[in-house]
């Protein structure tokens, strides 16, 4: 064994068994966020740690938490990791399984989309860790099957995510039913104004990990754009399929799309999977899965595929719709090049994704180069792009179509919860 492995994780207070599974998990050199988070999260405090996509959040929040629970009582769940996607949890929760091994630390799914009756069932193993969608955890509170008072240590992970999302009442309700006493680490890939109210919320004095402040695109992918159509959209993405031999993630804005393209490049004999929200469970961890292993070499999904998820060795990422928030690019984007790899993004932009791009260029503080060939962009019209970003006028100018804010306090009148297991 490298003799680097106890000088790198060992340094920041991990343990030995831990270190035995990090190294079997080919986790040799911390990551700058984990570098951060990690010692602070061994002493009980509570972080609030902000990093670019792609750059091992998940470890930093994971091998904190099984140090800590391994030698914590048995018998009930001391550790809460709450995520936006179903996806999501499953993956932290391999993560857990994985890490814990030496020190007897596992992990539980708690998602919607999946049997009640099996995750009860699944509950009566005593896992050490929930790791849960809000919704279904909520199922299981007011079911009265999972109970909060003994939790030691709570993770609020793509926190920005999850009130994108439109989770704000379920966080609110879950805040109001944790124990008083605990350790609390909030997770976010950025830090939006309404990330505030839930820090404020959750958090007790954190430990600041802030290895970037803004959603800051990886170095090591490459940018290009073409200007195109609407029709003549699956023309360029057959073109760029066909001049390369790459596994592909191919982002579309709705569902239908996601479902039409994708019979679309089925028939034309690529080897491609779907991912969105109005599919199954078992059909989304089918294309996840298929796809991470291989036997897919594209995947088109919504922004369900957006944040979180760790799929090795994506070579390129395409917007085949551009995403209406500029944080949406990055994260995107940053399914490729992740740990220090490289990749490519290409994005698709129509004249009316120009305001659209330019809220993208604002935020990478750059223009991002055109493909060869791709024709010079047309004039937009002005009243282009999502209503949102285009120009108000009289009374329209007084009631902006803006994003959900995160919900302050506690949920009124009858959605108000009951104190859970108290």
């Amino acid at each position: 064994m490298s003799q680097s492995v106890p000088s790198a994780f060992g340094s920041l207070g991990v343990s030995a068994p831990l270190l035995r599974d990090l190294t079997k998990a080919g986790l040799i050199e911390p990551t700058p966020i984990q570098t951060q988070a990690i010692p602070a999260a061994l002493q009980g405090l509570d972080v609030l740690g902000c990093a670019q996509t792609g750059t091992g959040k998940t470890a930093a929040f994971v091998i904190p938490m099984i140090e800590r629970l391994a030698d914590a009582p048995k018998g009930r769940p001391r550790g809460l990791i709450l995520v936006p996607t179903r996806e999501l949890a499953f993956q932290i929760q391999a993560v857990v399984d994985q890490l814990g091994r030496s020190q007897r630390v596992f992990a539980a799914p708690i998602v919607g989309g999946s049997d009640m009756q099996a995750q009860v069932r699944g509950l009566r193993q005593r896992p050490d860790v929930l790791v849960a969608t809000p919704g279904r955890l909520l199922d299981h509170m007011w079911q009265g099957t999972i109970h909060l008072t003994h939790l030691q240590i709570v993770v609020l992970d793509e926190a920005d995510r999850m009130l994108d999302m439109g989770f704000a009442p379920q966080l609110n309700q879950i805040i109001d039913a944790l124990p008083e006493h605990r350790q609390t680490l909030l997770f976010s890939a950025t830090l939006p104004a309404n990330l505030d109210d839930l820090a404020r919320m959750s958090l007790k004095d954190p430990v600041r990990a802030l290895v970037a402040k803004r959603a800051t695109p990886v170095a090591g992918v490459t940018h290009t754009l073409h200007h195109t159509t609407p029709s003549d959209k699956t023309s360029l993405l057959l073109s760029l399929l066909k001049d390369s031999g790459e596994t592909v993630l191919v982002f579309t804005r709705t569902k239908h799309r996601a479902d039409r393209l994708g019979e679309t490049l089925e028939r034309v004999g690529h080897r491609v999977a779907v991912l969105h929200g109005g599919r199954r469970l078992s059909q989304r961890r089918t294309a996840l899965e298929g796809f991470r292993r291989g036997r897919y070499r594209v995947l088109v999904a919504t922004d369900l595929a957006g944040r979180g998820l760790d799929v090795a060795n994506i070579g390129h990422v395409i917007n085949y719709d551009l995403p209406h928030i500029p944080e949406d690019y990055v994260h995107r984007i940053g399914r490729t090049a992740r740990m220090n790899a490289v990749g490519s993004a290409t994005s698709f932009v129509t004249v009316e994704d120009s305001r659209s791009l330019l809220a993208i260029e604002k935020l990478l503080g750059k223009s991002v180069p055109r493909a060869a060939g791709s024709p010079h962009p047309p004039r937009p019209h002005p009243n282009s792009g999502p209503s949102w970003q285009r120009p108000t006028t009289g009374h329209e100018a007084h009631r902006p179509d803006r994003p959900r804010r995160f919900i302050t306090g506690r949920p009124q009148g009858n959605s108000r919860p009951t104190p859970f297991g108290r």
